[in-house]
């Protein structure tokens, strides 16, 4: 059986992360909370339910929370790493899904809500479809569902991860690892709405500031 970790990044998620841990660890998998420096009751929480979690120092954001947990996955020999968000909205039933395509042979396996399920068209996919089409452009690669933060990475790529990561989030990491040549799988997932919390996306301006940062990752570093 594959040793598998699930890396959780949490940052203000003290109204979701304990039921979301109850249900990860409901499925038997090894899971470890990163808390990246929330400002509400998280750590609090963390402590007084005996979570599994490292508290850092300083907020890193996302990518850093991330590389931590594929750090931590190298040195202690795991074979896959799952990532889900803290806010709930990843289904822990679709782990398995996941971790069986890694199992298969392919190197990082991205939970997609659009693999048969028909995009829709509304402001909010409009930067969806654009790093589709620029990581089609770069890698020649058709991806669904570039921004999906569930994944799951194969040893191969937790080692690649945790010794040097040059890009900003999930598609200009999906299109490093084409342009590497790695095995990339997407799979039929459905996601939840958040139920409670803040999204960083509520804030337009930091929504465009990912577009920007993002986008020219893919066309000019990855």
């Amino acid at each position: 059986m594959m040793k598998t970790l699930i890396v959780i990044p949490a940052y203000n998620e003290q109204d979701n992360i304990v039921k979301l841990v109850e249900d990860v660890m409901s499925y038997g998998y090894d899971y470890l909370v990163i808390n990246d420096c929330s400002r509400d009751s998280t750590k609090d929480l963390l402590i007084s339910n005996d979570i599994v979690h490292l508290d850092l120092p300083i907020n890193l954001g996302i990518a850093g929370v991330t590389q931590v947990g594929f750090k931590y996955a190298k040195d202690s020999d795991y074979d896959c790493v799952i990532c889900i968000d803290g806010d709930g909205q990843h289904l822990p039933e679709y782990i398995k899904d996941l971790v069986g395509e890694i199992e298969k042979g392919n190197d990082y396996v991205i939970g997609s809500r659009f693999v048969s399920e028909k995009k829709p068209v509304t402001p909010r996919m409009l930067g969806s479809r654009l790093l589709c089409l620029l990581i089609r452009l770069k890698t020649g690669k058709k991806v669904t569902d570039p921004t999906s933060g569930m994944r799951a990475l194969g040893k191969k790529v937790v080692e690649d991860f945790a010794e040097s990561m040059n890009f900003y989030a999930e598609p200009d990491a999906l299109c490093h690892l084409l342009h590497k040549g790695f095995e990339v799988k997407e799979v039929q997932v459905t996601m939840k709405e958040r139920e409670a919390g803040v999204s960083y996306f509520h804030n337009p301006l930091k929504s465009l500031y990912y577009m920007l940062a993002v986008s020219l990752s893919i066309i000019f570093v990855q």
